[in-house]
């Protein structure tokens, strides 16, 4: 009596574990038998898997939705952090390409200097030009050599262009030159054409010079070259100076306006050449090929 009522509850009374456990392996069973022997299981199958597409991607969508705004912030940060290494790196870069640029007009700077000292009969010694003197009336330029490298004043400067001035003033390990352009220098000078002799002065302008008492029918072009006519003692002969850049007569005038124009870069040279003329130079002064020869 007892087994039959407990039979009768178990599967009429309520929806027990038991009888929903029966159904479910009964179901089960009822599948597997129509997905193996019935042809049109996978078929079922590919219906099945559709229609729960939707509560698949809907029960994945909250940890789609945080993964993805983790991407984004962590993506976003990663593009700043790659950002401003980038800008770093670019801005060595750049600095690295500017110091090259100048390494690079330097050593034109010193192949220059080395053809124009191969060209003289004089030991040189190359100078850098360290600053300019603060007075806007004077002329002057300041260099890295001094007593200590055999410097004395009245010493020939020149760049690989054309002669730039002279040694005024030295100390212990520096010196200051006067430019040709200042108003106050004069340079003896000869055409190289034909030997005539002028005095070149400056003007206060680096670009233009003055020649001074030309006889108004001197033999004188436009673009004549000036050199250095060693007169006076002060320049060695043989050096360019400048080139004559315009040539006025002025009728019932005894001598012409001549103007020239330096060929020295008087302001832009960094690199120059003392010469020692005639004596020696201390430390690391160059000789010439010829000279070397000679010797």
């Amino acid at each position: 009596m007892n087994r039959g009522r407990f039979i009768n509850t178990l599967f009429t009374q309520g929806p027990l574990i038991g009888s929903r456990l029966v159904l479910v392996v009964l179901l089960s069973g009822a599948l597997i038998g129509m997905d193996l022997y019935l042809p049109y299981g996978d078929r079922v199958r590919s219906w099945l898997m559709t229609g729960l597409t939707p509560v698949y991607w809907l029960g994945n969508a909250p940890d789609r939705v945080i993964e993805w705004g983790s991407d984004l912030t962590t993506s976003r940060s990663d593009l700043l952090q790659k950002n401003k290494a980038l800008e770093s790196r670019l801005l060595v870069l750049e600095r690295r390409a500017q110091r090259y640029t100048a390494l690079a007009a330097e050593n034109a700077r010193l192949r220059e200097l080395l053809n124009a000292s191969e060209k003289l009969d004089d030991r040189v010694l190359v100078a850098d030009v360290i600053g300019v003197t603060p007075d806007p009336l004077t002329h002057e330029i300041i260099l890295n050599r001094g007593e200590t490298d055999g410097l004395t004043e009245g010493q020939a400067v020149l760049d690989a262009h054309g002669l730039m001035g002279q040694i005024v003033h030295t100390s212990a390990y520096s010196s200051r030159a006067i430019l040709i352009s200042d108003d106050s220098h004069a340079v003896p000078v000869e055409v190289n054409r034909n030997g005539l002799r002028a005095i070149m002065l400056g003007t206060g302008e680096r670009g233009r010079m003055e020649l001074a008492h030309v006889p108004d029918t001197a033999d004188i072009e436009v673009g004549d070259l000036l050199v250095s006519s060693g007169l006076g003692g002060r320049f060695p002969q043989g050096y360019p100076v400048a080139r004559i850049s315009s040539l006025e007569h002025d009728p019932g005038e005894p001598f012409a306006r001549v103007e020239a124009r330096p060929l020295a870069k008087l302001d832009s040279s960094s690199l120059v050449l003392v010469v020692f003329s005639g004596g020696a130079a201390t430390g690391s002064a160059m000789e010439p090929e010829s000279a070397r020869e000679e010797d």
